[in-house]
């Protein structure tokens, strides 16, 4: 972790200079975004109040739910009242509910349960807009203060009521971090142009593989033969192209479906040069395709 108000992360952080593909967090499937104007401490489970927010808060992170503190960005309101949603980001199926509670009890009334497992809790209406995180945690890491805020803002002049601040995503070295729900499109290195360019797709039911980290939920190697096939085939649409299966330990064999075809996506991890010292946490592996071929028929059989 990067400590004081500088910037600890290898050169080409934060530039879009080193590949940021295939490092979405991987068990990230149920989220629970609750507002919370701050301060935020360094890690959510230390929040100590109010007393419902904390406790939903532990209590998701024990099921396997993802919470994220969120407020406005720029000027933040009072709470009470506050924003809740809950979503749901892997597979064809994806999905946010949200609902403004007047009393923060009004948390004992979601079935954390039911989130876990991806069924709708009917804790609030169906969002059929998009929730739009800019990851802001400067007590988890300076990067993302410094990167993330200015960025939430000046979304926040374009989209308005679309977009978040949120508490850490993971991955500070690729702040600053743009988290696209529901489908839990993970986006680093980000300017504004970038930015707008990823959330201006979004909205159009695509993806922008420049600056895409992946989606969330996915094992990582699985993400990066998403992203080869995308880049091979053009294919942009959200529900365009799947991953089918992941073989394999050292390299890693997937089964993509893009629409009609199939395509067998050979992987390898590779480790990235080392500008901070072969000692450095910050030198990152990342993948390689080794063989991405299109399956007819015959070979699926």
């Amino acid at each position: 972790m990067t400590l004081g108000k500088g910037c600890g992360h290898c050169p080409g952080s934060h530039t879009g200079e080193r590949p940021c593909l295939a490092s979405a967090t991987v068990k990230a499937r149920s989220w629970l975004l609750v507002e919370h104007p701050g301060p935020w401490p360094e890690r959510v489970e230390q929040l100590t109040g109010p007393a419902p927010v904390a406790d939903v808060v532990r209590a998701a992170q024990a099921r396997g739910v993802r919470p994220q503190l969120i407020r406005r960005p720029g000027r933040r309101r009072a709470t009470p009242p506050l924003q809740v949603f809950a979503a749901y980001s892997h597979g064809a199926e994806v999905w946010v509910e949200g609902r403004e509670l007047a009393d923060p009890e009004e948390l004992t009334e979601l079935d954390l349960d039911a989130l876990a497992e991806g069924e709708r809790p009917g804790f609030g209406d169906p969002v059929t807009a998009p929730v739009l995180l800019v990851c802001a945690h400067g007590r988890r890491n300076p990067c993302c203060a410094r990167t993330g805020a200015p960025l939430a803002r000046a979304l926040a002049g374009r989209f308005d009521h679309l977009v978040w601040e949120t508490t850490h995503v993971g991955g500070d070295r690729y702040a600053a971090n743009l988290v696209c729900l529901p489908h839990g499109l993970y986006y680093g290195d980000l300017g504004e142009t970038e930015a707008v360019n990823a959330v201006d797709a979004y909205l159009r039911g695509e993806v922008a593989l420049d600056r895409l980290r992946g989606r969330a939920g996915l094992p990582e190697p699985a993400q990066a033969a998403e992203h080869f096939v995308r880049a091979h085939t053009g294919r942009m649409g959200l529900d365009e192209v799947t991953v089918d299966s992941l073989t394999g330990t050292s390299r890693y064999e997937a089964v993509v479906t893009v629409q009609e075809s199939r395509y067998r996506v050979v992987v390898e991890e590779a480790q990235q040069s080392a500008p901070c010292g072969p000692d450095c946490g910050e030198n990152l592996g990342t993948y390689v395709v080794r063989e991405l071929t299109l399956l007819n028929e015959a070979a699926l059989v």
